[in-house]
């Protein structure tokens, strides 16, 4: 039986990306956080899906909101990646910009997607959601990702 401490090891070697998921609650406050379960679903109609921790404090703003933004960091980002990873950690409003969609994402990221959520589904001790992208750009063509590989941010280069 596979354990979750090995489960955790064995997933470290499968290199993600990082991105920072965000939404605007219906306080008019910016939620976010660090998320690598990210990953293309659809082409027709063209889906994605992130994967929330149950635990995660912002998740109903997420749900009530029905939109979210995904900004794919570059690998001078390593900062970013972790203020969002850290619970109450300050996230002042110079990180971000609106996306034509209205919804809020991080400043100078290497591409972004705006999502309207098309459902939610259990996962565990994570909800799944799966986003329409309503809008997405890449801004920065010149750098390379920040990577995640075996407990560790890597880079390309």
């Amino acid at each position: 039986m596979v354990t979750s401490q090995k489960f955790r090891e064995v997933m470290g070697n499968f290199a993600t990306g990082i991105t920072v998921v965000t939404t605007r609650g219906g306080d008019g406050q910016t939620y976010g956080l660090t998320v690598n379960s990210f990953t293309s679903v659809s082409l027709e109609p063209i889906l994605v899906l992130v994967c929330f921790d149950n635990r995660l404090s912002s998740l109903q703003h997420f749900k009530d909101s029905g939109k979210f933004g995904v900004s794919v960091l570059s690998d001078k980002q390593e900062d970013i990646s972790r203020i969002f990873a850290r619970k109450d950690s300050e996230r002042p409003a110079s990180l971000y910009f609106d996306g034509p969609a209205g919804q809020p994402l991080i400043k100078n990221c290497l591409a972004y997607l705006e999502c309207e959520t098309v459902a939610a589904y259990p996962g565990g001790d994570h909800q799944i959601f799966l986003g329409k992208v309503i809008s997405g750009d890449v801004l920065d063509d010149k750098t390379g990702p920040v990577l995640y590989f075996r407990g560790k941010y890597q880079r390309l280069s």
